[in-house]
């Protein structure tokens, strides 16, 4: 019977026309869809992005040309500081410096990385509360620490040189005082360029001598 387009068995059941029609034999073959998205390939993905990343020393601060240009400048103390590159916070060279410091110590006998420690935490947080009071701008405690832990190289030389003599002579004075002199003149000349604070050297440079002279005390004695 057929009854608006549709075709009805004698049972009295819908069947619709789709089903009335005759089914393909079987093939055996698995339909696979057809891939209209092609995706890129893992390396060629991950690879452009590692190449926009930058190194992992830069990510870690780690700066390897500021650093030499921040040692030249302590070891040459009449050399001009550039106050753009004293004025980054870099702790890399400080650590390096501490831990030369005391090791210098420890081949002498004596085993004070605790007073280094102590002693550096202590005079970088005065030397950060004066300086905030000197200073117009201001400056980080990131940015004292990194001068302070620099223009401790001279004192390295002073504790290498006591290893093999002592220091408690006339010589040993005269060396030590200058040694002081150094790293306070160091310290002094790049925290007055990178803070714009001219005329107020030996004001800055009279605290860095009383730290730097505790450092020379312990390697002294």
């Amino acid at each position: 019977r057929h009854y608006g387009g549709y075709e009805y068995p004698q049972q009295g059941g819908f069947v619709p026309p789709d089903m009335m029609q005759q089914q393909q034999p079987y093939t055996g073959q698995i339909y696979q869809p057809t891939q209209t998205y092609t995706p890129a390939s893992a390396q060629s993905f991950y690879g452009s992005n590692f190449e926009d990343e930058p190194p992992l020393l830069e990510e870690l601060g780690i700066n390897f040309d500021h650093i030499w240009q921040k040692t030249l400048t302590v070891l040459h103390p009449l050399k001009a500081a550039d106050g753009s590159i004293m004025n980054e916070t870099d702790l890399a060279g400080p650590m390096v410096f501490c831990l030369a410091f005391g090791a210098t110590l420890l081949l002498a006998g004596k085993i004070q990385f605790g007073y280094v420690y102590g002693i550096s935490a202590i005079g970088c947080v005065g030397m950060f509360c004066l300086l905030n009071l000197m200073s117009v701008t201001g400056v980080s405690f990131g940015c004292v620490a990194s001068v302070l832990g620099y223009c401790l190289l001279p004192m390295i030389l002073l504790s290498s040189f006591a290893i093999v003599f002592s220091l408690q002579g006339m010589m040993g004075i005269i060396l030590t005082a200058g040694i002081i002199g150094w790293c306070s003149f160091s310290a002094s000349k790049i925290f007055i360029s990178a803070l714009a604070m001219d005329g107020q050297q030996l004001l800055v440079a009279y605290p860095c001598a009383l730290l730097y002279g505790v450092f020379a005390l312990i390697s002294v004695f």
